[in-house]
């Protein structure tokens, strides 16, 4: 038997040594493809072969040479993942945060599209490039959205919710994820577009008080408001009370989901060792987990005192009166319905995930209504030329003729994007696109903000520029290269109530009012919090009085 030897090219030291029959193999693809299963090569069509300086193209010219064969990753040597050196102890905390928006962003200007940082003990990877965030957000043998130790959400982890905060690994997970989703897919969420409408409106009489007093007012705040009264009602059956009043007070549920979510930034931002004080934060956690729990277990108790009656799990949330209701009857083909243990943790993690993404995608929509001219007249042209007035119930089949509106919200999910860290954990050592060496167990966050404003993937990635969505460049950009709810099968599962949700809020407030920012000041995103929210936009409203005429008048 001949065989031939074959070695990696590294940027640092000797790579190993290992002999291949090349009689056992019929092309290059095959070659590649058997080095990538033994090495853990994830994209093996990558691999190139060497003799010294001379690329090897073919299997006859592999066997035709002499000497040990360099195998290179896209024309790269083996290499460890870069970063900052770091501090003792606080490794690279304080070159990451406060701002990790712009201290992230420092960090791929100088190390590329992959780097590893030290967060007082906690290691992170972060990607901004779009093939390298598909293979990461892939469940796959390479990845898997594991929540271990270093990972963003690991403080508030919790098996028995499945969705959002569970293991793929873990039975829950396909479980919970067998009954959650029909209840947030497109049917389910059409069916809830006249209570989106009524919502809205609900908060109108706030709005034009506020304009009354000549009030500027903080658009996250009364967002919060609305889009946590919206799902409060829709998931729960509960009014929260929201718009009462100018100055109604934020239920005490949504006040306490906001602040894990604060908490929960700060204890994985500090490392293992802050997440096991016994007093301090990590206390407090456990404490407003425990309330929401209570909270919500009642909106349960509720449902199921009100009908016992089984659910076609397919069509249970057009006949349910609301999620939770929906969640205590919908039963699959066997009869079967969502266990309990996992019923009180799926409802948390759902109520608190259906209105933090959304309300911080409304306030960033606000801002680009006022922050970019053109947008607001753009919008409330179409919204004219469709006949949607003041008084019109939007539907969501109406959502989908609205171009503009469409292209807007991308555009601005592209800019500013609420979302940011979806990790996910490596299932073994392997081999990156362009040679990166990844450990087993290793996090890497795809970064989507930074993917989002990539100027390798996007043209002058700082303009607002909603017509991009219209030119061939970005109709065949790379499918990882805008992914506001993440991909894979861990994508966000509710993404198609948010969007509607915030279609339609936009259509009414566009429609009712003109917005101008208040003052002059930068608005500036909030670094404590888990989600990229925007913290002293302040906004006014005039009540519209007069319309244009339609394109065709």
């Amino acid at each position: 038997m001949s065989t031939t030897t074959f070695t990696f090219d590294v940027a640092e030291g000797n790579g190993p040594k290992f002999d291949i029959d090349l009689s056992t193999v019929d092309d290059i693809a095959a070659l590649q493809h058997a080095i990538g299963q033994n090495y853990g090569v994830v994209r093996p069509e990558g691999l190139s072969f060497h003799s010294g300086s001379t690329p090897l193209v073919a299997l006859s010219e592999i066997q035709a040479s002499e000497g040990i064969i360099t195998i290179k990753v896209d024309g790269h040597a083996l290499r460890d993942i870069p970063g900052p050196s770091g501090l003792p102890v606080v490794g690279n905390y304080l070159e990451v945060f406060p701002d990790h928006l712009g201290n992230n962003q420092r960090l791929f200007d100088r190390f590329g599209p992959l780097f590893q940082v030290n967060s007082l003990g906690r290691i992170l990877c972060q990607t901004n490039d779009p093939e390298l965030a598909q293979i990461c957000l892939t469940e796959s043998q390479f990845f898997s959205k594991e929540i271990v130790p270093d990972h963003p959400l690991y403080p508030i982890k919790n098996q028995e919710a499945g969705v959002f905060l569970g293991d793929t690994s873990n039975p829950d997970w396909k479980v919970v994820h067998k009954f959650l989703p029909p209840a947030l897919g497109p049917k389910a969420v059409r069916h809830y577009a006249p209570q989106m409408n009524r919502c809205l409106e609900e908060a109108f009489p706030v709005f034009d008080e506020l304009e009354k007093q000549n009030k500027a007012w903080n658009a996250y705040q009364y967002m919060l408001k609305l889009s946590s009264g919206t799902v409060g009602k829709i998931m729960l059956g509960k009014d929260l009370e929201h718009f009462t009043s100018v100055d109604a007070p934020l239920h005490r549920i949504i006040l306490a989901i906001a602040e894990v979510l604060v908490i929960n930034k700060k204890i994985s931002s500090r490392g293992e060792w802050y997440a096991h004080l016994p007093f301090g934060d990590p206390k407090r956690l456990k404490n407003l987990q425990q309330f929401m729990a209570d909270q919500i277990q009642e909106a349960i108790d509720e449902a199921e005192s009100n009908g016992t009656e089984d659910l076609e799990l397919q069509d249970a949330a057009l006949k349910a009166a609301n999620v939770v209701d929906y969640l205590v009857r919908a039963a699959d083909g066997k009869g079967e319905h969502l266990p309990k243990k996992n019923l009180l943790s799926a409802t948390v993690v759902a109520t608190g995930a259906g209105f933090t993404t959304t309300s911080s995608l409304l306030s960033w929509c606000l801002y680009s209504l006022v922050a970019y001219p053109g947008t607001q007249a753009r919008i409330l042209q179409e919204l004219i030329d469709h006949d949607i007035t003041d008084e019109t119930s939007i539907t969501a089949e109406q959502i989908d003729e609205l171009e503009e509106l469409g292209k807007f919200v991308k555009e601005t999910q592209r800019r500013h994007n609420p979302s940011y860290q979806p990790g996910r954990t490596a299932q073994q050592d392997m081999i990156l696109p362009g040679g990166y060496r990844l450990k087993k167990g290793t996090v890497v966050v795809s970064a989507l903000h930074h993917i989002h404003n990539n100027p390798a993937i996007w043209d002058n990635p700082s303009r607002f520029d909603p017509d991009r969505w219209d030119t061939e460049q970005v109709q065949q950009r790379h499918k990882a290269s805008y992914i506001p709810f993440a991909m894979g099968q861990r994508m966000c599962i509710g993404f198609n109530f948010a969007l509607l949700e915030v279609k339609i809020f936009l259509c009414k407030l566009v429609y009712r009012y003109h917005w101008e920012k208040e003052g002059d000041a930068e608005t500036e995103y909030d670094p404590y919090f888990q989600l990229i929210r925007p913290v002293n936009l302040y906004l006014r409203t005039q009540t519209r009085e007069q319309w244009p005429s339609k394109s065709t008048e």
